[in-house]
This record gives C-alpha cells, sequence and structure tokens, in this order.
C-alpha cells in the first residue's frame, strides 16, 4: 500500500458525507461542539463545588484538543490547503480553537461551529440558501445606504436628546456619547427603560424617533424580501 492510502482513508472520512464513516464522524464533531456549548454555559453558574468546577474546565480542555485535532486531519488532508484555510469553514474552524491557545477566554466563539450542521444536512446546497446568497448581493448597495442614514440618524438622536435632557438628567445624558446608548435602544424600538426623559421637549423628541425606528427596523426586512422575490423568480424562469 502506498504511503497516500491512509491519507485517502482519512481525507474520505473528514471530508465526504456521502458515506457511513463520513457521516459519524460529523455527527461527532457535532455532538462535542453541542457539548462544549453546554459545558461552556454549565461552568459560568454559581455555587458549583471545586470538584464539579474543576471536572467541567477539564472537559472543556478536552474540546478544545478536539477541535485542534479535527482541524490538523482537515488541513492535512484537505484537497486544497489554502482553499480551506481561507474558505468559511476553515476561518470558523481556526477561530473556535485559536483564542484559547493564546490564553484568551472566547470559548462561546465556538458556537460557530454549528454552522457545520448546513454542510452536515446538505443545506448549503440547496437553492433557498443560493438565493438567499443572491438577494443580499442584490441588495449590497441599498443596504451600505440603509447603514450610512442610520448611523446619521443615531448621532442625530444623541444630540438631540442630549439638548432636551441633559440639564434635567445630567447624570444619564451628559454627553453626546452618553446619550448613544439611549439612541440605540429607541431607534430599535427596544426601550430598556433605564434611559428615558423627562422633559416636555424630550419626550416630545422621543416620539418623533420612535416613528423613526419603526421605519429603521422595517426597512431592511423590506429590502431583503423584495430581492428574495425577484430571485426566485429569476430561478422559476
Amino acid at each position: 500500500m502506498t504511503s497516500s492510502g491512509p491519507i485517502n482513508a482519512i481525507r474520505r472520512v473528514v471530508w465526504q458525507t456521502d458515506t457511513r464513516a463520513g457521516r459519524v464522524f460529523d455527527a461527532v464533531v457535532l455532538s462535542v461542539i453541542a457539548g462544549g456549548l453546554i459545558v461552556d454555559g454549565v461552568v459560568t453558574l454559581e455555587g458549583l463545588g471545586p470538584g464539579v468546577s474543576q471536572a467541567l474546565v477539564l472537559a472543556s480542555t478536552a474540546v478544545t484538543g478536539l477541535f485542534v485535532i479535527e482541524y490538523a486531519l482537515r488541513l492535512a488532508t484537505a484537497p486544497k490547503r489554502w482553499r480551506y484555510m481561507t474558505s468559511f469553514y476553515g476561518i470558523v474552524d481556526l477561530v473556535a480553537i485559536l483564542p484559547t491557545l493564546l490564553g484568551l477566554d472566547l470559548r462561546a466563539l465556538r458556537a460557530f461551529r454549528l454552522f457545520r450542521l448546513l454542510r452536515l444536512l446538505k443545506i448549503t446546497r440547496a437553492k433557498a440558501l443560493n438565493r438567499f446568497g443572491k438577494a443580499l448581493w442584490t441588495v449590497k448597495d441599498e443596504g451600505l445606504i440603509f447603514l450610512f442614514t442610520t448611523a446619521v440618524v443615531l448621532y442625530l438622536a444623541a444630540a438631540g436628546i442630549y439638548h432636551f435632557e441633559h440639564e434635567a438628567q445630567p447624570e444619564t445624558f451628559g454627553s453626546i456619547p452618553e446619550s448613544l446608548w439611549w439612541a440605540v435602544t429607541t431607534l430599535t424600538t427596544v426601550g430598556y427603560g433605564d434611559a428615558y426623559p423627562v422633559t416636555a421637549g424630550g419626550r416630545g423628541f422621543t416620539a418623533v424617533i420612535l416613528l423613526c425606528g419603526i421605519a429603521i427596523v422595517a426597512a431592511p426586512a423590506g429590502l431583503v424580501a423584495t430581492a428574495l422575490s425577484r430571485a426566485g423568480k429569476f430561478d422559476d424562469e
């Protein structure tokens, strides 16, 4: 048997989902991902005993080790190594392990690895996903204009509420940067209630910003919906 024999066998397991071994490999990887996310969530609970905490830390470390092994296997057996490294999945695989290897506590980034479920279910080949990508590309110019407009409105909202409220509430609206939090929560119609106007002018201004916020929330949904409708018509033709 040539030296490439074992490599080809591993390549079929790691990269091909149309074989039993390949499906099992992907299922195991997804199980490890899900288990790692559960461990990372449980370890943040208060009141855990030292033994439980230590076991969870060891489990999280083991998950990272398995991810490193998997990344090494994919890198070693990739038909086109550089293409894999610069691909979406390659970057996601690297991001899942690199912060931990560098000593950074960014384990939540492992959640991005759940995108591999799309590959396992072959959703990435579905027409619906391709249509969605085409739709986003179609409205990219409108999206950039929308983002720029939103940024301008955010600043104007922060400046306006600062003008009306800074004397009445210097702690909450002491400056335009401090007022940006109120602008974000109001324009997105979230309204946490931690910052709100008390003057008549501030309340009237807030009513205007809320109306603008409804339009800002609805605008991107309308753009994408229209683009999806157009993309669907093109696919049917």
